[in-house]
C-alpha cells in the first residue's frame, strides 16, 4: 500500500483532549477502510502565519499513514467536513520517518539550545579596576593631543 503523511490544524479553541479524540476518530476511519496509521504525533499548539477562518493559532497533528488511494479520500472528505479542522494537507511519501519528525526535533532542541537566561547577569562578567574610583579620577580614554609625543623647541631661532 503506498505511504502518505497528513497534517491537519484544529482549531484554537477545542481542547487538546477533544484533538486527540479526533485523532482517534481519523484513525479508527482508515483502519475500517483498510488501511493503518504507523504514527501520530501531536505538535501542540501553534501560531498560524495568517489568518484562517479567523483563527490565529492551531493544533497541529501529524499522522503517518499506510493505506489505500480510497481511504485518503475518505479522510480527507471526513477533515473537510470536520468543522474543528481549519485545514490539512497529505503528501505521498516514498518511506515513513522513524522516530521523532523534524518538527519535533527543532521542539525539544530550541528549549535545550541555547540555554535560556543562564549567564546573563552582570554579576558574571568580570569588573573593570577604575569602578572603585571616583568619576574625577577615573582613567579618561586618550585623546589625539595626549597620545602624541612631546616635542621640546629647538634652537633654531
Amino acid at each position: 500500500m503506498p505511504l502518505y503523511e497528513n497534517v491537519f490544524i484544529a482549531r484554537q479553541d477545542v481542547s487538546s483532549q477533544q484533538v486527540e479524540a479526533m485523532a482517534e476518530d481519523f484513525t479508527k476511519l482508515v483502519a475500517d477502510n483498510g488501511g493503518a496509521i504507523a504514527k501520530t504525533e501531536f505538535w501542540g499548539v501553534r501560531g498560524l502565519t495568517y489568518r484562517i477562518k479567523k483563527n490565529r493559532k492551531g493544533h497541529y497533528v501529524l499522522m503517518n499513514l499506510d493505506a489505500p488511494s480510497d481511504a485518503v479520500q475518505e479522510l480527507e472528505r471526513q477533515m473537510r467536513l470536520h468543522e474543528d479542522v481549519i485545514r490539512y494537507m497529505t503528501v505521498r511519501v516514498e518511506d515513513l520517518e522513524e522516530g521523532p519528525s523534524a518538527m519535533m526535533q527543532s521542539r525539544g532542541a530550541s528549549r535545550g539550545g541555547r540555554g535560556g537566561r543562564e549567564g546573563r547577569d552582570r554579576d558574571d562578567r568580570p569588573r573593570a579596576d577604575n569602578d572603585d574610583k571616583p568619576a574625577d579620577k577615573a582613567d579618561a580614554p586618550e585623546t589625539a593631543a595626549s597620545a602624541a609625543p612631546e616635542t621640546t623647541a629647538s634652537a633654531e631661532d
